[in-house]
């Protein structure tokens, strides 16, 4: 494919979405089925356009190829935006994700939601958030990314509160677009940063100008903290996590789509996507923020008996591996990690929506036996719990492996060890957790069997995006790494130096020459340096003998001790779950008080209740008397006056002054008239008597003058 094939190509993948939105939403009413078809047709158009940029990537094999196109859309003075697309490797594994996931949905949906009395308007909404996801993937610049970045989160804001009759689904939306606008917020103070020291938004001219004039000292750092705050929102990072557990009250299919492969891995995509900008001081906090993020996950997920709440919490710990990755410079690891989790999660969700639309609860402890009735969405099931515990063979397994080879790195290379450390104990406590829940709900002997009874397989329209994803569950990673597997075709750290020789502007330095930038030797070696040295900080890459000694170790001890980990936790599982060797109860009584910790999530949401939320309503209290006492005291005090005036004015000044003054002229000209016509009487002798009386009179005058 050419570049022009490839770029609207991608155009087409980025407008079918919303062509399928805007026909279900203003004509569903009017369609066979209530358009549901047009939702899956287009969006099966869709996945096949990011297919074939996909096996373009796949033939070319070049991890640097990237293609980019656009066009100015605003000139206001000396600031203009461009709005553009970029397609590269990473784009192109996140198109293929993103299409596939909302596709599968889309066909889970029409069994799922059946019946339901805006189910017209369920799949519009499902159109919109993919056209935003699908912009956010594409953007070329920070401008476009923070538009599409908006729009997904009213997307999710619309589909989390689907279901808007029930209250707490209504407080969930409020909570989750809340919420995420504090991460929004310091997103976009970084965006400004950058723009105010460059000049612009475009990723590529940032990395160069970056390399050319880098920021310096706590500005760059908080820069890059302040990017990262949008991926603490969006990916549900301790502490903007909170969101996301209530965000379950949105239908099931809605859980897969946003809140396990799309919505939330957009932090992810947005932070390894812009990794050269942020400094090792910035990473060593995404490395903690993340690290922190997946044991706080994995623990409450341990008590949690609603299926998709423990999904939920199982979410946020995988993201926080993925975020701790780009901390510890295992960027790919990352990517890769988030490329398995949206299949076995998604697979995870779907299966979960399967078994509720069977028992009709989300509770585990009502479920039981259900393998005999519904063996597709079991077997589905398992694969799923497999690739999420870490179990070799299964693509969970090398990603989640590839990370913690990473964090050991980071470790043994004299940072530390912390990120490590937590993050090896929550890969123990994901596979206790998976298999108590593959446990509860599948196996042993029906709890409620009224529920039991009434059990039955999900039809074909539910159960072929469960087989699909199973499969890809399996094969996704391709048995390998992400260094030696097929990802290493299209994700690799940025070649900085070239990018900077393609779009670095430097006086003095280089020269633009009929499209070739020319640069002298000593930008050349200027840019080289700072590029291998911010890449040392960013990816962790060295090119040293020791380095590749220590990789290669932390990747042998690293999955020797992931494997140990997973089978420790599965073998516990099935010992308290399957076995009954040990009580769950009588260890819950015991450790009451960490019980109730977990049970009430950290007490964050008591915590941000205490003080954060009566610090803004006091500070809504304090606004509100403002405004009553003092602009309500000032307008209703000028509404006072101005009434006094009036009056004075008006019944005063007008009454007796302005009206006098006219009144009194109209009377005295009527009185004249009055005297005069008295005075014309239509007589000859009496104009003669006054003639003579006036000839009289001017005669006495002019005598005596």
């Amino acid at each position: 494919m050419s570049e022009h094939a490839i770029l609207w190509t991608a155009l087409s993948v980025l407008l079918l979405p919303m062509l399928s939105y805007v026909i279900i939403f203003f004509f569903g009413k009017m369609l066979p089925r209530k358009g549901d078809w047009v939702g899956v047709t287009l969006l099966g158009a869709t996945l096949v356009q990011a297919v074939r940029i996909f096996v373009h990537f796949w033939q070319m094999g070049d991890s640097q190829l990237r293609y980019e196109g656009g066009f100015r859309w605003l000139d206001v003075g000396q600031f203009t935006a461009d709005a553009g697309m970029l397609v590269d490797g990473m784009t192109a594994i996140m198109l293929v994700v993103v299409s596939l996931v909302s596709f599968l949905v889309h066909l889970f949906s029409v069994g799922y939601m059946h019946g339901d009395r805006r189910y017209e308007r369920y799949f519009a909404f499902l159109g919109f958030f993919t056209f935003s996801m699908m912009g956010i993937v594409l953007a070329n610049g920070l401008l476009f990314l923070y538009v599409f970045w908006e729009l997904v989160g009213l997307a999710s804001y619309l589909l989390i509160g689907f279901f808007f009759h029930k209250p707490t689904a209504a407080d969930a939306n409020k909570k989750a677009f809340l919420t995420n606008r504090v991460g929004d917020f310091g997103f976009f103070i970084g965006i400004m940063i950058f723009f105010t020291a460059y000049g612009t938004f475009n990723y590529m001219e940032l990395f160069a100008q970056m390399q050319l004039a880098p920021l310096t000292g706590a500005l760059l750092t908080w820069a890059g903290v302040g990017l990262f705050m949008g991926c603490i929102g969006k990916s549900a990072q301790a502490p903007l996590h909170i969101w996301l557990p209530d965000a379950m009250e949105g239908p099931t299919p809605v859980s897969a789509l946003i809140h396990a492969a799309t919505m939330v891995a957009a932090g992810v995509y947005m932070v390894a996507r812009l990794l050269p900008l942020f400094d090792p001081n910035a990473l060593l906090v995404i490395a903690y923020i993340g690290s922190i993020t997946a044991i706080l996950g994995a623990t409450i997920a341990l008590v949690k008996t609603d299926i998709k709440k423990s999904l939920a919490f199982s979410t946020i710990s995988q993201l926080g591996y993925m975020v701790m990755a780009m901390g510890v410079g295992a960027s790919a690891a990352g990517m890769f990690h988030l490329t398995t989790h949206a299949f076995f999660k998604a697979l995870l969700f779907l299966g979960a929506g399967s078994v509720i639309h069977a028992v009709h609860t989300q509770e585990m402890p009502l479920m039981g036996g259900l393998r005999k009735k519904m063996p597709i969405t079991f077997v589905t099931f398992f694969i799923a719990t497999l690739a999420i515990s870490g179990v070799p063979f299964f693509s969970g397994f090398y990603s989640k492996d590839a990370i913690l080879a990473g964090a050991l790195a980071f470790g043994m290379q004299g940072k530390t060890m912390i990120p490590f450390i937590l993050a090896l104990a929550a890969a123990g406590i994901t596979a206790f957790y998976m298999f108590r829940m593959l446990f509860m709900t599948f196996m042993g002997k029906p709890r409620d069997e009224e529920r039991y009874s009434h059990a039955h397989e999900s039809p074909w329209t539910m159960s072929v995006p469960l087989m699909v994803l199973a499969v890809l569950a399996i094969v996704s990673a391709g048995w390998k790494g992400p260094a030696d597997s097929w990802f290493s075709k299209f994700v690799t750290s940025y070649d900085l130096p070239a990018i900077t020789a393609e779009y670095g502007h430097q006086e003095n330095h280089i020269v633009e020459s009929d499209h070739h930038v020319v640069v002298d030797d000593h930008a050349v070696v200027h840019v080289e340096e700072h590029a291998t040295s911010e890449s040392d900080a960013a990816h962790g890459d060295s090119h040293g003998d020791a380095h590749d000694d220590v990789s290669h170790k932390a990747h042998s001890m690293a999955m020797v001790m992931s494997i140990a980990i997973a089978g420790l936790g599965i073998f516990l599982s099935w010992l308290a779950y399957m076995k009954k060797a040990f009580s769950t109860e009588a260890i819950k009584t015991r450790l009451n008080p960490v019980y109730k910790v977990l049970q009430n999530k950290y007490y964050f949401d008591e915590i941000y209740a205490a003080t954060v939320y009566k610090f803004v309503l006091g500070l809504a209290w304090l606004n509100a008397a403002f405004d009553r006492v003092v602009i309500d005291g000032i307008v209703n005090g000028s509404a006072t006056v101005t009434k006094i005036g009036g009056w004075i004015t008006g019944s005063i000044f007008d009454r007796y002054v302005v009206d006098g003054m006219v009144n009194g002229v109209g009377n005295l000209i009527q009185g004249a008239g009055q005297g005069m016509r008295r005075v014309q009487t239509g007589r000859v002798q009496t104009y003669l008597l006054y003639v003579c009386t006036s000839i009289v009179i001017l005669v006495f005058v002019f005598r005596a003058l």
